[in-house]
């Protein structure tokens, strides 16, 4: 949504961002307020390659797009990105973290 005022234009993608955690299932979920957990470190082949690597593809692009909005998570979303062509679970749950911070 982009919405002008008096005082300047504001943009707002809360809708698209409600949308993700909708097609995800984390509309109901426990939010975090961290970026990233800091106990974990995201390494290449860290463990099993994700079964649909489409997916997860799809999430962090949607993710990208968000960063647009919220500055806050460029680095961490920078850092799911190297992994695009070789994800795993690890990976996966540190996209499903970002989500969960608000």
């Amino acid at each position: 949504m982009v919405a002008q005022s008096n005082i300047g234009i504001v943009i707002s993608q809360r809708k698209y961002a409600l949308d993700v955690l909708e097609e995800i299932g984390l509309m109901n979920s426990n939010f975090v307020d961290t970026h990233m957990d800091p106990n974990v470190k995201l390494l290449s082949n860290q463990g099993e390659s994700l079964s649909d690597s489409k997916k997860y593809r799809r999430l962090v692009g949607k993710l990208n797009y968000l960063t647009v909005t919220h500055l806050d998570i460029t680095f961490v979303v920078s850092v799911v990105s190297q992994f695009l062509n070789s994800p795993c679970e690890d990976h996966w749950n540190g996209v499903i973290h970002i989500l969960k911070y608000h």
